[in-house]
């Protein structure tokens, strides 16, 4: 490994010219327009004020431009997050407290750790135990989850919960107070904000805009709604109506501090940061890779660990809580041109000024319409289809899917993750505990063996070959001995026993010792046992033990080669299977 592994700014760095500085810094523009309603929405939907969100989207962005090898990733807070965020330091501290914003911050730091440890003992392979149909539940269900939670600001009424029992109970009790101007606030935000998505595109194009310019402006489009609903503020005097607006935002950057140690807090809250930390990445990465396929670039999973691991850490010491790389920022910083890295880092500059000069003016925003940002941005997170197709596909992977929703929704968030990962190792193990295999003959005038079920084949009464399209390890080596036996030793006539292992990858001791035992048995037959197409890594395996040498059959290069040797002449191939 060199330094530039480690700081990929020192790889696009060298052929940076004013061409990319220019492309970069119009990108950075278009997206510090985008981030400043969002960064405060999400700040809200995490429980922590508004300013926060803006500290999250700045030091995080200069750290993953040093470190980060997407082109395109712009990290900083996002809607799963920051539920999370808010589940986890809700369970410690009451919203609005210095306690919870201290919560926050630490659970950034943590998560910062853990991913920068897994990226540089290379564990990127840990996100794999969160299977597609269990991420795919969880982020449907915490689109669900987030959209019915920013019900409460779009009635303008008190409501706690982080559930959808016991959030929606509460907003049915609550509906009788609702503010009617709050309300009207809020429905024409998210309608507007539809309209925007749904339709605005289609009309730039129409009146001669381009389709770059298009996409850009209809991501951006909230700007107008924030804008919008200000002027409506101020105008109508709608703050003296009931209508809950931002409030005071501090003008300034944030300060560098360490967060405090207490090891009881740091022990209660490791469990919370560590999901966040794995579903981070995984959200993440799954940006970087789709946007860096298009142009046909490339990243590096445990470098996206450190790089993501650093945007942690460094939006804990300046006060922000934890973020990822989010696909809508991210779209935008591509779809707007965006080269290099350095476009994050820019972007950084953008929110740092907006923090010192333009807090002002956000005085008089509407918490309705952050509510009603939030309500549409997550609509894209609830995925009916996938549902679906997981049903039609798998009924194991629907009921993993289904199950995490259930919980998510019933129980909370970490409950929905862990269950899901439980349920996605169990349904493993399960399934490779018990692997499809077959009783395979030669297809007639070639040299290819197939399972008899599905071809027209020609076997021997003496010899049955089995394959067996599973690696052998503990869980299915008792499978393999029972499997073995049931086909081997049912009829008489069998002299030979072959174990095709061309899908075989793998196997550990307790897989050996089964086939020690499953040898001895068939010696006591007077049945020989052989293995053909045995890969090189599992053959360096079995060479350690004493299987090779008590074999009492061969072990042959091909199925093939196995069955000229075995049938003698042409008598002992005469069975044909027909389907």
């Amino acid at each position: 490994m060199t330094l530039a592994d480690y700081f990929p700014i020192l790889t696009w760095g060298r052929g940076y010219n004013s061409e990319t500085f220019i492309n970069d810094t119009i990108a950075a523009i278009i997206v510090t327009i985008m981030l400043i309603p969002q960064s405060l929405a999400y700040a809200l939907l995490a429980g922590l004020p508004p300013q926060v969100g803006l500290y999250a989207s700045i030091l995080p962005l200069i750290a993953y431009s040093i470190f980060g090898t997407s082109r395109a990733l712009a990290v900083g807070p996002v809607a799963i997050i920051s539920l999370m965020t808010a589940v986890a330091a809700g369970k410690l501290a009451v919203q609005g407290s210095a306690e919870y914003l201290a919560i926050a911050i630490i659970l950034a730091l943590i998560s910062g750790l853990m991913l920068l440890v897994m990226g540089l003992f290379k564990l990127g392979f840990i996100a794999n135990f969160l299977s597609h149909p269990v991420i795919s539940g969880f982020i449907t269900a915490s689109g669900i989850l987030i959209a019915v939670s920013q019900i409460k600001h779009i009635l303008g009424v008190t409501v706690s919960g982080h559930n959808l029992v016991d959030i929606g109970h509460a907003l049915i009790v609550n509906i009788p107070n609702t503010n009617i101007p709050t309300l009207m606030i809020g429905i024409m935000s998210i309608g507007f904000l539809f309209w925007i998505r749904r339709q605005l595109k289609p009309l730039l194009i129409k009146i001669g805009v381009s389709e770059r310019l298009a996409i850009i402006g209809t991501r951006t489009g909230p700007v107008i709604t924030v804008a919008a609903s200000i002027f409506a503020v101020l105008i109508f005097n709608l703050e003296g109506q009931g209508v809950k607006i931002v409030g005071n935002i501090p003008k300034g950057l944030p300060q560098i501090a360490v967060p405090g140690f207490d090891l009881a807090l740091w022990i209660s809250v490791i469990g919370s940061s560590l999901i966040i930390a794995i579903i981070g990445f995984v959200e993440s990465v799954s940006v970087a890779q789709t946007l860096a396929a298009k142009k046909r670039q490339h990243i590096k999973p445990n470098q996206e660990l450190i790089a993501l691991g650093a945007s942690n850490l460094a939006s804990a010491f300046s006060g922000g809580y934890s973020v990822t790389g989010g696909f809508a920022r991210s779209a935008v910083n591509f779809d707007a041109g965006a080269e290099t890295p350095a476009a994050g880092g820019l972007t950084a500059i953008g929110i740092a000024l907006a923090t010192l000069f333009l807090t002002p003016l956000l005085y008089a925003l509407p918490i309705a319409v952050l509510a009603a940002t939030i309500i549409v941005a997550v609509m894209s997170l609830i995925n009916i289809a996938d549902i679906k197709q997981a049903w039609r596909y798998s009924k194991s992977d629907f009921a993993a899917m289904i199950t995490t929703i259930i919980f998510t929704l019933s129980i909370g968030v970490e409950a929905g993750v862990m269950t899901g990962v439980i349920l996605s190792l169990a349904m493993f193990l399960y399934r490779s505990s018990k692997p499809h295999y077959a009783i395979v003959g030669q297809v007639r005038d070639t040299e290819h063996f197939r399972d008899i079920k599905r071809y027209d084949v020609i076997t021997s009464p003496r010899i049955i070959t089995l394959r067996i399209d599973e690696s052998l390890y503990f869980a299915n080596a008792r499978f393999l001995e029972n499997m073995i036996y049931e086909h081997a030793l049912k009829t008489k006539q069998i002299e030979h026993v072959i174990l095709m292992c061309s899908a075989v990858n793998d196997i550990d001791l307790s897989a050996v010792e089964s086939l020690e035992a499953i040898n001895e048995k068939l010696r006591t037959a007077n049945i020989s046992f052989h293995l053909s197409e045995v890969k090189g890594p599992v053959m360096d395996k079995l060479k350690k033990s004493h299987l090779l040498h008590k074999l009492t059959g061969k072990v042959f290069l091909s199925q093939h080669q196995a069955i000229d040797a075995l049938c003698i002449n042409a008598f002992d191939i005469d069975i044909e299977y027909h389907l």
